[in-house]
């Protein structure tokens, strides 16, 4: 059986590199981090911002409250601490709706 390589996850990313992931400006993850307690970057020696596979989570959820939902800060606050795992919940549908409207729309342009 031939060796395949797993995809190597890191255990931080650079802020640039978080910023591109949401498509957003950096200054906006800087915004995001002091508005909610939640966000907990380490810093390195100079003071970069390194940001933990759980922290882009936590910025996923986020940016889906804010973003996706129109949700004010402060009524993505409020929602982050009444229930949480009922949001992390939501953000799994709707990611599995995307895939499957991919999907369709996919196979209607096949047929």
């Amino acid at each position: 059986m031939p060796y395949k390589e797993k995809p190597t996850e890191k255990l931080f990313y650079k802020i640039g590199e978080v910023a591109d992931m949401f498509e957003v400006n950096v200054s906006l993850i800087r915004f995001w981090e002091k508005e909610f307690e939640i966000l907990k970057p380490k810093k390195n020696k100079k003071g970069n911002r390194m940001f933990t596979k759980k922290d882009v989570d936590n910025l996923t959820i986020i940016y889906h409250l804010v973003k996706e939902r129109g949700f004010t800060l402060e009524g993505a606050k409020m929602k982050l601490k009444e229930n949480k795992s009922d949001t992390i919940n939501n953000i799994e549908i709707v990611n599995h709706l995307k895939d499957i409207r991919g999907f369709l729309v996919k196979l209607r342009e096949e047929l």
